[in-house]
């Protein structure tokens, strides 16, 4: 089994507008070491992060983190060591478009 330390996702979603960040690619198996959020505007906004197991419409069962505040031109980071499956998906939430969302980690298939 082979290991990829890579960038996983990159995303600077729609306002309001669930997105998905990374997708698990068949026949692979991902750990998520480190998700950030950069708020890039003068105003403060919320995010939510959810894991869809094998893309499951988006439930409450599946947030990480929901409406958590990230203040003005500020990063946040997650080191969660999330790991997931083949088709699992990790799907992210602005409250404007001035965040983005990047996910750090390895890809073992």
């Amino acid at each position: 089994m082979a290991t990829t330390y890579k960038v996983l996702g990159q995303s600077n979603p729609a306002a309001t507008t669930a997105t998905t960040l990374y997708t698990c690619p068949a026949s692979t198996q991902t750990v998520i070491s480190t998700i950030t959020i950069c708020n890039q505007a003068g105003t403060s906004g919320t995010y939510r992060i959810a894991v869809r197991p094998n893309g499951a419409v988006l439930a409450p069962e599946h947030y990480v983190v929901y409406d958590a505040t990230i203040q003005a031109n500020t990063t946040a980071a997650y080191t969660l060591g999330l790991t997931i499956d083949a088709s699992d998906v990790v799907t992210v939430y602005a409250s404007s478009t001035s965040l983005s969302f990047n996910a750090f980690g390895s890809e073992i298939a």
